[in-house]
């Protein structure tokens, strides 16, 4: 592993508590971040990946991996007691080694790319950043709900091509008095429905069955189960994470419920929708439209089939990346490091059990230099 910043504790200098009693020597806690955050010089690609956090704590020390490989090897987390992942998958080979690792950082809020039930086998916490994404995927969903409506894609064309007198045919609607379903009520679906109450729009639909209906009291939602949504619905927004129950949830069966002037939108993961059955319905008009930032198939390198049609709208999975995005996901997910190297629960636990299991957190108190177990903050 590379260095990106070593931190160095001042000569002399002690860090105190609120009390001013005086604190033990932190045990060095090492954070490495995947190559894709990097480029070839070792330059961070984005502006800021929240390693500002580590600033003050000088037993933290951050490094990147030496190369980018799409699915982490052991020898790459040798040494690491948090990894910091954006692209590379996460499987139970890249743990089959004895390590000192505690943790495994998502960049973002997807994590099919990591094999949690290997994390936990690991005694490996595996983590997302909660909430760092809501505003930026909702304004981007949003975004695409307003092009769809407003025809702009087709209207950009017009002037681009010298077709001017053919606006007449192209009308747009409005959002106003539309139905939005929801399909995942997390903090991206709650946001979106947020956002969009100063347009008009008719009562929200979730499906959503992790939730329960007297949760969504005062939200201005109604759980309705998927069947209802996909019939009722003029925008079918998803917002779920990609799982074995939710591959493959909307099908030619499903998409077939869909209003003829529905549009699907979907900035979750491909492998949720039968693209097969999709790009049938989109190209017999059968929906009215969609928008896809996300594709079964990841990166897509040639031009996507959808390309052909004109009721589509196509993002390389970056519609909602925005320097903000970045910058609180960055921050989020190094806080749950620092977090673990202070001995306190971080946020975005996928395997919250291993917080109850003796075998980890004599792990993780051994790692960060505590006495004994007890004395982490769970």
């Amino acid at each position: 592993m590379q260095s990106v910043r070593r931190s160095q504790a001042t000569p002399g200098s002690e860090e105190t508590m609120t009390d001013n009693m005086k604190k033990p020597e932190k045990a060095t806690f090492r954070v490495a971040f995947t190559a894709d955050f990097f480029d070839s010089a070792g330059h961070p690609k984005f502006a800021d990946l929240g390693l500002g956090t580590f600033e003050p704590y000088p037993h933290v020390h951050t490094s990147n991996f030496a190369s980018h490989q799409a699915r982490i090897a052991p020898d790459q987390i040798e040494g690491a007691n948090g990894v910091v992942v954006l692209t590379p998958k996460v499987t139970a080979e890249s743990l089959s080694a004895p390590c000192d690792l505690l943790a495994i950082g998502r960049f973002g809020v997807g994590y099919d790319s990591v094999d949690v039930d290997a994390c936990t086998r690991a005694n490996v916490l595996a983590m997302i950043t909660a909430g760092a994404v809501d505003r930026s995927v909702a304004e981007a969903t949003i975004t695409w709900m307003l092009a769809l409506t407003h025809q702009v894609m087709a209207k950009d064309r017009l002037v681009r091509t010298g077709r001017w007198d053919d606006r007449t045919l192209h009308m747009g609607c409005e959002l106003r008095d539309r139905s939005l379903g929801v399909i995942g009520l997390g903090g991206i679906g709650r946001q979106l429905v947020s956002l969009l109450r100063g347009f008009g729009m008719r009562r929200a639909m979730v499906y959503d069955p992790f939730i329960s209906p007297d949760s969504l009291k005062g939200m201005d939602i109604d759980s309705v189960p998927l069947e209802e949504l996909l019939t009722k619905a003029d925008f079918v927004s998803i917002h779920c994470p990609l799982t074995k129950a939710t591959r493959g949830l909307l099908g030619a069966r499903q998409i077939a419920m869909m209003k003829k002037n529905a549009y699907l939108l979907n900035t979750a993961r491909g492998g949720i929708v039968d693209e097969d059955a999709l790009f049938s319905a989109l190209r017999k008009g059968d929906i009215a439209g969609a928008a896809l930032d996300c594709f079964e198939v990841e990166p897509v390198l040639e031009p996507s089939r959808f390309a052909s049609l004109e009721n589509v709208l196509l993002a390389p999975h970056a519609i909602a990346w925005t320097s903000e995005m970045f910058r609180d996901i960055g921050r989020a997910a190094c806080q749950s490091m620092l977090d673990i190297s202070l001995g306190r629960r971080p946020h975005g636990v996928l395997n919250p059990e291993l917080l109850g299991k003796p075998e980890f957190l004599e792990k993780w108190a051994r790692i960060i230099g505590l006495a004994h177990a007890g004395l982490l903050e769970v």
